[in-house]
């Protein structure tokens, strides 16, 4: 009899014990983000800090938009360009460069010229 009544404590205990288990998990995953979170306001905080800064400001619009003093003389390096290839226009088309390391316009027009292209529709087997 004593069996029984252990045996209907035990099993009545195990559903809060589960829940209880389930929570504190929920709690620590809920504190994980929040973290995540707090540290991602501070970098944006910082970040607007950056930006009010006229000096970093005036750095980045020289750096990224290559802006240039009233005065001064900007310089662009250019790269050595390629040797030329034989056969003319024609061979110069067939040596264009495809897939990801092909200039985002070329991606977007073979897209473009794919989505007007409808795939073949699978024969049916008899």
């Amino acid at each position: 009899m004593l069996g029984l009544v252990v045996c209907a404590l035990v099993v009545s205990a195990a559903l809060p014990f589960r829940e209880y288990l389930s929570q504190r998990g929920q709690i620590a995953a809920a504190r994980a983000q929040q973290d995540q979170q707090r540290a991602r306001v501070q970098a944006l905080q910082d970040q607007l800090r950056q930006l009010q800064d006229p000096a970093y400001v005036k750095a980045q619009a020289r750096t990224r938009l290559h802006f240039v003093l009233p005065g001064e003389t900007p310089y662009v390096v250019l790269a050595p360009s390629a040797a030329p290839v034989p056969g003319g226009a024609a061979a110069l088309r067939s040596a264009t460069v495809s897939g990801p390391e092909a200039p985002w316009y070329s991606q977007v027009w073979g897209s473009v010229k794919a989505a007007d292209r409808p795939a073949p529709l699978p024969s049916p087997t008899p």
